[in-house]
């Protein structure tokens, strides 16, 4: 096979106050890039805690421009299957085609009247891919990121349709980072909703969320966390390059 291959798992475990370290979930991921430069992510995610569980299948696609493709959604919540959606995008479209108990069949086709960013597909793999949007040459900064989304859901637990959402990123700068997977030179981050564009089903806005990720074109997470009501963490456990 000519093309290349990341494989990882993230563990989940939470911040929140009696439940330090305890698991909350966990997700394995798989990046594939191929000669054209062109990439592809697939990512099962479970989340355990809180409830209602989420169980997410994604297989999302980015051009050798890193601009999002395709995007294909599974999700099961509470164990029970709640949509199914293929998204694809264009320079001046999104379409949506998807299906789930609570909304039947859908069809959209969104426009996306000017720039964006990326397509938020909620894998913390995908979090971390986001951040090569970032000008490193301009040093420590901060912009907004216009994207669009499965889900505005902070879980990314409701159906899949089209959604939008201006979220900030902050480049911090570079550090050498251990994780159970080794010791890597990374590149530091921190997501926050300061203008509150991406409120979810809580209703309260995205509390800030550091990610560290290496420093190298294939921007792999490594570690993170989330304050606010949120209160979880997050660390890359296991990694191979072929």
């Amino acid at each position: 096979m000519k093309h290349t291959t990341i494989d990882g798992k993230i563990l989940y475990t939470s911040n929140k106050p009696g439940r330090e370290g305890e698991e909350r979930g966990r997700e394995h991921f798989t990046f594939t890039r191929h000669t054209d430069g062109k990439r592809t992510l697939r990512a099962l995610c479970e989340i355990e805690e809180p409830d209602p569980t989420v169980l997410r299948d994604i297989t999302y696609s980015l051009d050798e421009n890193d601009m999002p493709m395709d995007c294909f959604v599974r999700l099961t919540v509470g164990d029970a299957f709640m949509g199914a959606g293929f998204f694809r995008l264009t320079d001046e479209f999104i379409e949506c085609e998807s299906y789930g108990p609570s909304i039947g069949r859908l069809s959209q086709r969104v426009p996306i009247a000017g720039t964006f960013d990326g397509f938020g597909t909620h894998p913390i793999a995908g979090d971390a891919y986001i951040t090569k949007k970032m000008d490193l040459s301009k040093g420590p900064h901060k912009r907004n990121l216009r994207t669009f989304l499965p889900s505005p859901d902070h879980r990314g637990a409701t159906p899949p349709m089209v959604a939008e959402s201006v979220i900030q990123l902050e480049y911090v700068g570079e550090e050498t980072v251990t994780v159970k997977a080794g010791t890597f030179e990374a590149r530091h981050f921190r997501f926050s909703d300061d203008d509150g564009g991406m409120v979810g089903l809580s209703g309260e806005a995205h509390p800030v969320y550091d990610v560290w990720v290496t420093a190298d074109e294939d921007s792999i997470f490594l570690k993170g966390g989330v304050g606010g009501y949120m209160q979880t963490w997050y660390e890359l456990v296991e990694l191979t390059r072929r």
